[in-house]
């Protein structure tokens, strides 16, 4: 194992390029799902070599459970400073389960209660819309079975009929594409590890971005999807408090507004992943791959070693 089992822990630096330059120059569908895969591989392969220190340490601790042959010589060798690491891992992997649990858990609670909310409230719905009597203008995507698509009447009258087609398209979009998930998943693995919370401030610029182009293409018109976006941007206030925290967790529709606006008055943005639009972005993606394969490498080899260790030091 060596020094390998630490490796993962600060690799996924070298995803930080790509996260900035996919937003800027891969399709947002493309730079979600890259960004969301680099970044849910590097935190699973962080958090595991966290369990396997936190093995190798706890070993090491008068009255552990553990078998006494794991604290053999030939086990403290496998990892450089066995119990400081192990007791160090201890507490992070601690703390990175409870950090992912409580995320895991405030997603399901919103969720719960932004339906349950919905279910109360009176509304008008229409398919697969809900309009809700509120003098504060918001718009959110709400995931479940059936997903609805929330709109305030003070947001539908802050928009005429194009625009307000715009904003729901937007809406369903993200409920089509199950952009909950991909942020979900960049949550836990930021959670993980703190290296990869630009990939997850990155991927949720890139889902309202995806829910922006698809928001385009059943409008037909770039441009009033542009305005739709910024006029709700900037009518938009706090809502009540399950449907605003719901919103901001599953569909953060703010977002750099500027910089979404721009782009949609912008050209569309080739799907293609190869050959890259740029040296810059060719040069990045290496980087994260290899950072992202080096992680993987690392951890595997370090499992297999120390499984192979524990196998071999421990009686029958």
């Amino acid at each position: 194992m060596g020094v390998f089992v630490c490796l993962p822990l600060v690799l996924p630096l070298t995803a930080l390029p790509i996260a900035r330059l996919a937003e800027q120059h891969l399709h947002p569908r493309s730079a979600t799902r890259l960004l969301a895969v680099v970044g849910v591989l590097l935190a699973l392969c962080s958090t595991l070599c966290l369990g396997l220190l936190m093995v190798v340490g706890t070993a090491q601790l008068p009255g552990n459970p553990l078998p006494d042959s794991w604290s053999d010589p030939e086990v403290r060798d496998a990892v450089p400073y066995e119990v400081k690491a192990g007791i160090v891992a201890i507490g992070v992997l601690a703390a990175v389960l409870g950090a992912c649990g409580w995320t895991v858990y405030r997603h399901v609670r919103l969720r719960i209660r932004a339906g349950r909310a919905l279910a109360a409230a009176p509304s008008v719905v229409s398919g697969d819309v809900a309009v809700l009597p509120d003098p504060q203008p918001y718009a959110y995507a709400l995931p479940g079975s059936p997903g609805r698509v929330v709109v305030s009447t003070a947001m539908a009258e802050c928009l005429d009929v194009r625009e307000r087609q715009a904003l729901i398209a937007h809406e369903r979009a993200h409920l089509a594409a199950r952009h909950h998930r991909y942020l979900l998943a960049a949550q836990l693995a930021a959670r993980a590890n703190p290296f990869l919370l630009p990939l997850r401030t990155a991927v949720s610029f890139s889902t309202e971005r995806w829910a922006d182009e698809d928001a385009a293409c059943a409008v037909g018109d770039r441009r009033v999807v542009a305005v739709a976006v910024g006029k709700a941007a900037l009518y938009s206030h706090r809502a009540p408090d399950v449907s605003a925290g719901f919103a901001a967790f599953a569909a953060p529709a703010a977002g750099p507004v500027p910089r979404r606006v721009e782009a949609l008055l912008a050209p569309v943005p080739p799907v293609r992943l190869w050959p890259p639009s740029s040296a810059h972005v060719a040069l990045a993606a290496l980087v994260a791959a290899v950072g992202t394969a080096a992680s993987a490498l690392s951890s595997l080899n370090a499992a297999v070693t120390l499984v192979g260790i524990l196998r071999a030091t421990t009686p029958l």
